[in-house]
């Protein structure tokens, strides 16, 4: 399944690495924001998550300045990437991570989303439908090469009162890694 633009957010319920933002198990109303939420779907060892941490973490701090919730979801098979096992969550959510980090054990939550890669983004509006889908920016792994902050871009359209000028961008990263 894949969600368009105008479709409301999959509703989730899913334990949270993250002790120090949001409550052990949260839900889609638990991460909302009254302007609009973020669902970032990453894991622990994607490079291309790596090299965006700094930009994410910053992401979600202006996110919450602006009334916007952000959540971290990982729904990467833990037997196939052991650094994307709920306790690694835990220790990358202890190094400072500013936002809930979340665990899609059975991989339901991002087949509903039709999430691809990590880092991949999804920007709901305040009546929690979709505005934008894809790559929070246009260089993933090297911060100093970005030229166009599509994430960005799309919040402050939203924010505006406007569509966003681009609503879909592929993501740029490595693929969810699905249980067989």
């Amino acid at each position: 399944m894949t969600l368009h633009v105008g479709d409301e957010a999959p509703r989730f319920s899913l334990v949270n690495a993250n002790a120090a933002h949001g409550p052990a198990t949260m839900s889609f109303d638990d991460a909302k924001g009254e302007n609009g939420t973020v669902v970032a779907f990453e894991c622990n060892h994607c490079p291309y998550v790596v090299a965006s941490i700094g930009r994410m973490n910053a992401m979600a701090e202006k996110c919450a300045n602006l009334g916007i919730g952000f959540v971290g979801i990982n729904s990467n098979d833990p037997v196939v990437y052991e650094n994307d096992s709920f306790e690694h969550m835990v220790k990358r959510a202890d190094d400072g991570m500013p936002y809930p980090y979340l665990h899609d054990d059975t991989q339901e939550v991002a087949h509903a989303y039709g999430a691809k890669r990590t880092p991949e983004f999804f920007l709901f509006d305040h009546d929690h439908r979709l505005v934008y889908q894809g790559r929070m920016d246009d260089s993933p792994r090297h911060p100093g090469e970005v030229t166009v902050e599509d994430l960005d871009n799309a919040i402050e359209a939203m924010l505006s009162g406007n569509a966003p000028s681009v609503t879909y961008t592929e993501s740029i990263g490595c693929s969810v890694k699905w249980k067989a």
